[in-house]
Formats: C-alpha cells, structure tokens, sequence
C-alpha cells in the first residue's frame, strides 16, 4: 500500500515558513507520541536553519507508557529537549513557557545584557497535519485562538497568536514532505489521520493496522475484541491476509454483518480506525528507538 498525500497548499506553506524562521527564537515541533519518526517531516532539519528546537510529544496520553520513556531518552540523547503532552486534556502545556525560556536561557540573559528585557519570546509552532498542533495552542494560550479539528488540512494560513507578554506563537499549516520513502511511514501517517482517508482503501488499511496490533499487542485485541483468542498467523501469510481475518474475527464478535449474513468488514475497518485514533483501544505506540539505525533525531 503506497500511501502518497502532498496537496499544493503545502508546497506555498513550505516557502512562508522559510520567510518567516528569520522572524522566530525556536522551533515547537509537534509530534504524535504513537507514532515518534514518521510524525516528523524530514525536511524541517532544513527549514529550522539551526533554530533552537523544542520536541512536544503530543498524545503521550495515547502511547505505551514505557516507549514514552524511552522516546524521551532518544531525542534527549541526540540533542534535543522534550515536553511530554496532551493537547486535549491539557497535561504538561503549563511547562511549556518554562521550557522555551529554559532553551533560550543564554539567549533571553544576552539580551538582558543590551537592556532588552521586555521582548516576548518568539516560537514557530510546527507539525505534520492532525497531530494536534492548534489544540496545543489553544490550551498554551488559554483561549480558543487557532482553529482545530479531528481531520488534516483545517489549518491553512499562519496566525500570530500573543499568549501574555513575554511569549507569542506562530501557528502554522500542517505539512507533509513530497514522497514518504518508506511505505511503512505513509502507512503510519495513514492511521492517525495525518492523511486524508478519502485517498485510500480504508480496509485494507485496517488489515495493516490489526497485522501490527496484533504482532505487538496482542493482549488490547483479545480483550478489545473479547476474542478467546488470536487467529494464528499462517507461515508464509502477509500481513494483509493475516490482519483480514483478525479483522473477520472482530466483525463476528462485533455483531457487524451485511444482508445474507456476510461479515461487514468495511464497516469494522473504519471501527477500528476510529477505536485506534481515538486511544478507546488501549495506547500504543507503533515505532520503537532501537528499530532506528542510529540515534540521529535531526538537529
């Protein structure tokens, strides 16, 4: 499944967020917790041209709690800070001032130096499509300023949004990069909504997303599905038919069947769609820091 998304609007956003970095002290780059390298475009190490960089790893709420841990420790070792949050309910935001003046301490203490201790600190909001950046901002700021919503592509043009005296944020349309290299990675994308689902086979999506849940978390499937027990994964069987028949198995526990008593599989693949994103089936984090070459979290 060779997932491909990269409408016109992103190529203008990508020329405005080159002209306006001159304008920002750091970079706040949101990520999705679940889903830790394919949330992040590869060409923002271009595009931040050594700004100050700020990991918030959003929907940490919705992730394994361990592989938060060892997240965290990842992008820490390679250079980076980190602010564990969710958007939604608000957890960690409040840390996020002091987390941006805390990167820019010897910038903030040399401008003090030249007497200019009132100006605000500046910081680009940036993010692939439906990782809950304007949520976040939102909930930084206090009030409803950037507008937000459960699907790719509602964010189109920037807005400077003040949050108090010392600290304004720059919200800016969702963006993805030209070609995902890696068909895992627009797979990825695909499951957390960062792509529009009009562009693809939803069931054989599905069929992805269960083969995984149920390699790495088998147990959430037993009990989400109240399952006695896994189909067992046939030798030589792709993933594909492998997660069709989990996916056969949950409609049957499920109730969901068409006229003449065929299992509705379409109708379970957007169900678990819907369960995954919004974390009702467990919290699950889909990449792991040692499935990664090296420990290069961009710079």
């Amino acid at each position: 499944m060779d997932i491909q998304w990269f409408p016109g609007h992103m190529t203008k956003t990508r020329r405005q967020m080159a002209e306006d970095m001159r304008l920002v002290d750091l970079v706040a780059e949101v990520i999705d917790a679940r889903i830790p390298i394919s949330s992040r475009n590869p060409d923002l190490d271009e595009l931040t041209a050594g700004k100050p960089r700020l990991i918030i790893f959003n929907r940490a709420d919705q992730a394994d709690p361990e592989m938060n841990r060892r997240w965290a420790e990842w992008f820490r070792g390679a250079g980076l800070a980190v602010l564990e949050t969710d958007a939604k309910s608000g957890a960690g935001v409040n840390r996020f001032s002091a987390a941006a003046r805390e990167l820019l301490r010897e910038k903030l203490a040399e401008y003090a130096r030249k007497g200019q201790t009132g100006r605000p600190v500046r910081a680009m909001v940036v993010g692939v499509p439906n990782v809950g950046k304007s949520t976040f901002i939102n909930k930084v700021a206090r009030r409803k300023s950037a507008k937000a919503g459960d699907r790719p592509g509602v964010t189109r043009g920037k807005q400077w949004i003040t949050v108090d005296a010392g600290l304004a944020l720059l919200d800016t349309p969702g963006i993805l990069w030209p070609k995902f290299e890696d068909p895992t990675t627009g797979l990825h994308l695909a499951y957390t909504g960062a792509v529009k689902d009009e562009i693809m086979d939803i069931e054989t999506l599905a069929c992805h997303l269960m083969a995984l849940l149920g390699e790495r978390y088998p147990q959430a499937v037993l009990e989400g599905y109240k399952l006695p027990k896994l189909p067992a994964r046939a030798e030589g069987e792709n993933e594909v038919a492998w997660g069709y028949r989990l996916l056969e198995a949950a409609a049957g526990k499920r109730g969901m069947r068409i006229s003449g008593g065929e299992l509705d599989t379409l109708r379970m693949a957007r169900t678990l769609l819907d369960e995954y994103r919004s974390g009702k089936l467990g919290r699950f984090t889909l990449e792991r820091p040692e499935e990664l070459g090296g420990n290069d979290g961009g710079n």
